[in-house]
């Protein structure tokens, strides 16, 4: 199973970026996704999530209201629309998949079957 994250990069306070992660190697339909990310000296945190079915979805405090995770089956691909961008946001963000199928809450309980490697996200001031 691979997955491969795009769409990081400089942006202004305020303004939106659109993170990607298409998977490859398995059915994508059956599994949860979702993204963590690691700002500078900061431990690797969960961000969003998305169940199997992409009607449960789970998001931390920090961002709720702020970014919507989505999932595109027909493309293997998982979504992270960033609006509202605050400096605090920098940080790398990682994909991740989980690794039990049919599964709504691994992700968000930090149960992860794969990673992706990650892209850089920095919000100036």
């Amino acid at each position: 199973v691979q997955l491969q994250a795009s769409g990081g990069g400089l942006v202004q306070a305020g303004g939106s970026l659109r993170l990607s992660c298409v998977v490859s190697g398995r059915t994508f339909d059956n599994y949860g996704m979702g993204w963590f990310r690691r700002a500078p000296d900061k431990e690797r945190a969960f961000v969003a999530s998305v169940g199997w079915r992409g009607v449960t979805k789970y998001y931390s405090d920090s961002v709720k209201g702020r970014f919507t995770i989505s999932r595109d089956n027909s493309k293997s691909t998982v979504y992270l629309q960033m609006d509202s961008l605050k400096p605090e946001d920098t940080a790398v963000y990682y994909c991740a998949a989980a690794g039990r199928p049919r599964t709504s809450t691994d992700i968000s309980r930090g149960i992860v079957g794969y990673w992706g490697p990650g892209t850089l996200v920095t919000v100036s001031s």
